[in-house]
């Protein structure tokens, strides 16, 4: 490192607590509506939820002192969601953070004025919601998850977990983004000799007439696309002994098979950064969206024994996080 740049860091670095110790000493209540399309009380959401909360509290800012945070969940009812977002535009937040493309769609019907923080959005240009990652151009700012690139290397997970299935059951829900995705995963199943069937549970209360059409389909596997989380899949999967891959850990850690995508703590607590440089004057139309760079495999081995399966050593060994 050059010493110019050592010097900058340094700099950086003792100024961050002076930062802090002005936030926490201001008489400012700064305000954030947290719009969510699924349910708040989920203990994987609210896992995240707190991962956002506790990176606000390390920038400075405590909930119930310098800082409202007002939530709104839609409950799996993405129907719901537009009166949500004008419920909380109502508030006069200072930034409006929203969870997933649905979310996010609805916090830019309802303003054009406060700054949004995707959180995160999985096609933010092909949405709509910005021009480019470079330049946003609008209110709208945030995180790319990037889980169609990731697609490729999910279906390949899939695939050495499970080489002698045949039909693969691709499920979606009502999210504007699975038409392309399920395009994507189409793909790349096809590319490895396998058949998809394509399943569609618009709210969590269709989950279980799916999982029947999985039956009469002869689904082999299943995958399920990123969306909010819907905990009943896993327990539907094991109920039918159908082995499922998702696109992130935290169904691994509910008892799903196995994951492979982005790390959604870290984009939790990256938007929780968005809010902040937001709040010091940082312009969301100039502010570029930023894609994830870690990326975790998990498995699930007590799973993978409950549907008689044995996990590749070379898979094994690939793994991020292995739940026993």
């Amino acid at each position: 490192m050059r010493r110019r740049e050592f010097m900058c860091l340094i700099a950086s670095v003792t100024a961050w607590p002076l930062a802090v110790r002005a936030r926490q000493t201001s008489s400012k209540v700064w305000r954030i509506a947290y719009l969510h399309p699924g349910f708040l009380d989920n203990p994987a959401d609210r896992e995240l939820f707190d991962a956002f909360r506790a990176e606000m509290q390390r920038l400075g800012y405590t909930d119930g002192d310098n800082l409202v945070i007002d939530t709104r969940g839609a409950e799996g009812k993405s129907e719901r969601l537009p009166q949500l977002a004008h419920d909380l535009v109502e508030l006069h937040p200072d930034a409006f953070v929203a969870v997933a493309t649905p979310a996010i769609a609805a916090a830019q019907h309802a303003t054009s004025n406060i700054p949004i923080v995707m959180c995160p959005s999985t096609d933010p240009i092909g949405s709509g919601f910005v021009k480019s990652l470079a330049h946003p151009g609008g209110n709208i700012t945030g995180i790319a998850n990037m889980y169609g690139d990731a697609i490729g290397k999910s279906v390949e997970l899939l695939h050495a977990l499970l080489p002698n299935a045949k039909r693969i059951a691709v499920l979606m829900s009502s999210n504007p983004t699975h038409p392309h995705q399920y395009e994507l995963t189409e793909v790349a199943i096809k590319r490895l000799g396998l058949a998809t069937v394509p399943v569609l549970a618009p709210t969590p209360a269709d989950l279980e007439k799916t999982f029947d059409r999985m039956e009469q389909e002869m689904c082999d596997a299943l995958f399920v696309l990123a969306d909010p989380i819907r905990p009943s899949i896993v327990a539907l999967a094991a109920k039918r002994n159908i082995p499922a891959v998702f696109q992130f850990s935290s169904y691994v850690e509910m008892g799903g098979l196995a994951s492979y995508g982005a790390s959604l703590k870290e984009m939790w607590r990256k938007a929780a950064q968005y809010t902040d440089k937001i709040f010091n004057g940082a312009n969301p139309a100039e502010f570029p969206v930023e894609q994830p760079v870690a990326f975790e495999l998990a498995l699930n081995v007590k799973t993978a024994g409950s549907l008689g399966l044995a996990i590749p050593e070379s898979v094994l060994a690939r793994a991020d996080k292995i739940i026993e």
